[in-house]
């Protein structure tokens, strides 16, 4: 029986970068969830008669959340829904069935890397038919309708089993409940060279992947133990878990400590990789050596060649603003275009469905390609194994080559989290005033070139995006960013990043934060970033 219950809005319902994320005990309010679920069906008509994706990262609230997301989609129509076990997918295979699938969108409930349990956060979002995030228009479209609602619909009915594959029915409603990762491996298995990457591990190359006991640990032990034959083990926090085993999953030096203790040991794997709380992050690591997510962009982009599904070459690479230029390089070597987008992978959609771009990347550790519509940790792990397993060198080799023929971009992100958003938010409109008059002069003995708050002109659909970041260019390829985050729940946090561009092999193999100093000390100095936040130091530095 459809019922159908008055509501109120509420006034915080607006999506950020990656849907709407808030604390679980928010969630847990009266009508909270359906109200911003309900105006996903009003808006994105489509799904009335068609088929509907519903899949999260196992986090604290995921089941409660499917199982409103059921008795709601068949109280509004929807004629199909496909479900992962256990309520579970990862982002990038939520992607993939949609995808493959051809549905009319999908719902994913995930707060990506930040912490979980009952205590942590949640998170929803409307991936469109695609797969991929949706697009401002969108997302500006549910949120006005949140801020009008006044009923929503749903199906009284008893729990749905939705642990094992199976059909079943609610109401009119089919419901298939499949196995999360089989699609997902297949493709994976399409794209990359497995018997390669087999042999190689075969052959005595050791590796370990920390799962972060987050959604990817079912993924990455089918596809690399399983299906190439990694050592058994070599999978560790594998089994997801609602609060994450009480750990942060963000896949970064600061958070993957177990991971990057074991890399940085007297007697490391040959190939270390983390994914996070929904599997589209990825952090690779070699033996005593760690990848930056700029330069693992610009390596991949370098080596795609190698790769069976990118054999016949890329049209194009896309970064995020705050992601390094060594993209930048191999594009202009290649001979193909590059776009640089703010950041949020919604904005690569456009460009990956016109074929624009191939390989897309942003510095928070997101990498992916056209082979979905989402970051894609577990596909960047199995793209690097395969440059490893043709290259037959070691991680630092490969990096540091790519260093002596491009140029190394040195960088370093400086996170300072859960700082009072209005503080934040004025420092940010006094810094941006202060940019015009920034032009011509020296910083830390650099010329600054340009200073602008950056904006996005979309190629494909001419939509524009503004204020998505502060930014100090300077004439040797420098840069300074200063960028509030969409992805956290507390506060505000604000980054800055710090790029340094060194041709000179001899001094490339200098420590990062030595060579950057002096315009981390120039950024700070120029915004009174840590005074005016009341900190001393970073909360977390990548």
């Amino acid at each position: 029986m459809i019922q159908t219950i008055t509501t109120t809005p509420f006034s915080d319902q607006r999506p950020g970068t990656s849907g709407l994320r808030k604390k679980v005990s928010h969630f847990q309010q009266p009508h909270y969830l359906e109200n911003f679920v309900q105006a996903i069906f009003d808006t994105q008509t489509a799904l009335k008669g068609g088929t509907l994706v519903v899949g999260g990262d196992g986090r604290y609230y995921n089941r409660h959340a499917v199982q409103i997301i059921l008795r709601m989609a068949a109280a509004n129509g929807v004629n199909r829904v496909i479900v992962g076990a256990g309520g579970l997918l990862s982002t990038p295979a939520a992607s993939a069935v949609i995808r493959k699938y051809q549905t009319q969108g999908g719902i994913i409930l995930s707060a990506s890397h930040n912490p979980g349990g009952e205590d942590g956060d949640f998170g929803i979002k409307f991936n469109s038919d695609n797969g991929g995030p949706a697009a401002e228009q969108i997302t500006e479209a549910i949120y006005a309708r949140t801020k009008t609602i006044t009923h929503y619909a749903i199906v009284e009915s008893e729990e749905i089993a939705i642990d094992q594959p199976q059909t079943t029915a609610l109401g009119e409603m089919a419901i298939e409940i499949i196995d999360p990762v089989s699609d997902y491996a297949e493709l994976m298995e399409s794209l990359f060279d497995f018997n390669a990457i087999r042999t190689m591990l075969a052959s005595g190359t050791t590796l370990r992947f920390d799962a972060m006991h987050a959604i990817t640990g079912p993924y990455a032990t089918e596809i690399l133990e399983g299906r190439l034959g990694a050592a058994p083990g070599s999978v560790i926090n594998g089994i997801p878990l609602p609060d994450f085993g009480g750990h942060h999953p963000d896949p970064n030096l600061a958070h993957a400590k177990e991971l990057v203790e074991e890399l940085f040991s007297a007697t490391p794997p040959d190939f270390g990789a983390a994914s996070d709380g929904d599997g589209d992050r990825n952090m690779i690591l070699g033996a005593n050596f760690f990848v930056t997510p700029s330069d693992s962009l610009a390596v991949m982009a370098a080596n795609a060649h190698l790769i069976p599904a990118y054999r016949n070459g890329l049209s194009g690479i896309a970064r995020s603003m705050p992601t390094s230029c060594a993209a930048d390089r191999v594009a202009a070597h290649l001979g193909i275009d590059h776009y640089e987008t703010p950041t949020g992978w919604k904005f690569f959609g456009n460009l990956l469905d016109s074929g624009r771009a191939t390989l897309c990347g942003e510095e928070s550790f997101g990498t992916s390609s056209g082979h979905v519509r989402e970051k894609d940790g577990l596909w960047a792990v199995l793209f690097w194994l395969n440059i490893l397993a043709v290259r037959q060198e070691s991680v630092a080799a490969i990096v540091q080559q790519h260093w002596q023929q491009f140029g190394r971009n040195f960088y370093t992100r400086h996170d300072y989290e859960a700082v009072d958003a209005t503080t934040a938010q004025q420092l940010m409109t006094d810094l941006e005033q202060r940019l015009p008059s920034l032009v011509g002069t020296e910083l830390a003995g650099l010329e600054v070139s340009s200073a602008d708050n950056f904006s996005y002109l979309d190629p494909v659909d001419a939509s524009v995006s503004k204020g998505q970041g502060l930014r100090i260019c300077f004439s040797d390829g420098s840069r300074i960013i200063f960028r509030l985050s969409g992805t956290g729940t507390v506060g505000a946090t604000l980054r800055l990043y710090i790029e340094k561009y060194e041709p000179d092999p001899q001094r490339q193999s200098e420590e990062t934060q030595t060579i950057l100093q002096p315009l981390i000390t120039a950024a700070l100095e120029l915004s009174q970033l840590q005074q005016r936040s009341g900190r001393s130091a970073p909360d977390v530095i990548t």
